[in-house]
């Protein structure tokens, strides 16, 4: 792999620190400063609104200025995010942990930027392999967010997370350091498009290929978020395990989230994109069935690693799909409408796990999923068949 791969991965491992971190304890700091405790979770779901709200800008400034200086942008916002919520432990502001939710998610969606980068690095035949390499950098990511947030004391301190928001904001300026002396722009094999290139919209989402690609990494991860915010809640609060306990939890399941990526650039090449996609919706379905089927701790822990794996498959599936859709002069505005859908679930998701888990309890949030995943093994039908339809005509 080229160096930008590596530097990439290495960025990712840091600046993707953000999303455990707050996964982790951005429920439980919530609860201890909302008004309400049905807004513990607000926290959580505000990081991916702040990832929805910047991802157009984003990529419109990468399409102009190029994806180095927008990233270095990204750690900026992410630092700041840590600063600030250090100044929310410290004055026990609920809106202004809020506010460093949102600005966390900033940086965090041009942290989902560098797959896409990663991709135009390589040849094409090696893009699945590229972003799921950029992806392991969240395996560091999945142990070294939970662990900074508990730096300098957890719940019990006098002053809650204070110094784990402020380690949070030292690791954003090392990815920025990372990236300002190792990524080489003039890496990225595919040129630079010219603003408002290829066709339309319309034309580009008539193919079905684009609307599985999509789906597979707005289901696969919707439904990861909406589980995964409310195990920590329901964990401490409905099933009374401990906080370290949810903090193990999170942290395989994040690791179950990046370590497939190891073989799942392989898998495709192998089994190919559908079949992947496949064993993602099984691996949802296994989580979902072990998850109601109890609530000690490794119910709770072998379901969330059937989650990571399950959201593994169907991201990086869907996004090796993604460019069998769009030309190279479309890339920017698709990747951005792929992320805005992609995230924008996600934050729906995230937003009412708290919501659901509070009417309907554990077991009937996992039912929820449920129709999500049928309506993704349909899409991916209707595709397979548009698919041997037109081999059939080509034939």
């Amino acid at each position: 792999m080229p160096l930008n791969v590596w530097i990439l991965v290495a960025a990712q491992a840091l600046a993707m620190c953000t999303a455990p971190f707050i996964v982790f304890i951005g429920s439980i700091h919530g609860r201890l400063l909302a008004p309400l405790p049905e807004l513990a979770t607000l926290p959580v779901g505000l990081v991916v609104v702040g990832t929805v709200l910047a991802i157009k800008p984003a990529t419109w400034l990468m399409e102009r200025m190029g994806r180095k200086p927008v990233m270095l942008l990204g750690t900026l916002a992410g630092s700041s995010a840590g600063m600030l919520g250090a100044l929310a432990a410290w004055t026990a502001s609920f809106p202004l942990l809020c506010a460093a939710a949102v600005i966390g998610g900033t940086g965090l969606a041009v942290v989902h930027q560098y797959r896409f980068a990663a991709m135009e690095s390589v040849s094409p035949d090696m893009a699945g392999s590229a972003a799921a390499r950029v992806l392991l950098g969240g395996l560091v990511a999945a142990w070294l967010g939970p662990e900074i947030a508990l730096a300098g004391g957890g719940s019990e301190a006098a002053y809650p997370f204070l110094g784990g928001w402020l380690a949070l904001g030292v690791v954003q300026l090392l990815a920025m350091v990372v990236l300002a002396v190792g990524y080489r722009a003039s890496g990225e094999r595919v040129r630079e498009a010219v603003a408002g290139g290829g066709r339309s919209l319309r034309s580009i989402l008539r193919q079905p290929v684009i609307w599985v690609a999509i789906s597979a990494a707005a289901i696969g991860y919707a439904i990861m978020s909406f589980i995964m915010t409310a195990t920590p809640l329901s964990m401490t609060e409905v099933a009374s395990h401990p906080l370290e306990d949810a903090k193990r939890v999170i942290q395989i399941h994040i690791m179950a989230m990046y370590l497939p990526s190891l073989v799942s650039g392989w898998l495709i090449r192998v089994v190919g994109i559908p079949r992947m996609m496949g064993l993602g919706l099984l691996a949802y379905l296994g989580c979902v069935a072990l998850a109601f089927s109890g609530i000690t701790f490794h119910h709770y822990l072998f379901a969330l690693i059937l989650l990571g794996i399950g959201w593994n498959f169907l991201f990086v599936g869907g996004t090796t799909l993604l460019p069998q859709g769009y030309r190279d002069e479309e890339r920017f505005r698709v990747q951005g409408l792929n992320d805005l859908m992609v995230f924008g679930s996600q934050a729906t998701a995230a937003l009412s796990a708290g919501a659901v888990l509070a009417a309907l309890n554990w077991t009937g949030l996992l039912l929820v999923a449920v129709p999500f995943l049928i309506l993704h093994g349909v899409l991916m039908a209707v595709w397979l068949m548009s698919r041997k339809s037109q081999s059939a005509l080509a034939d």
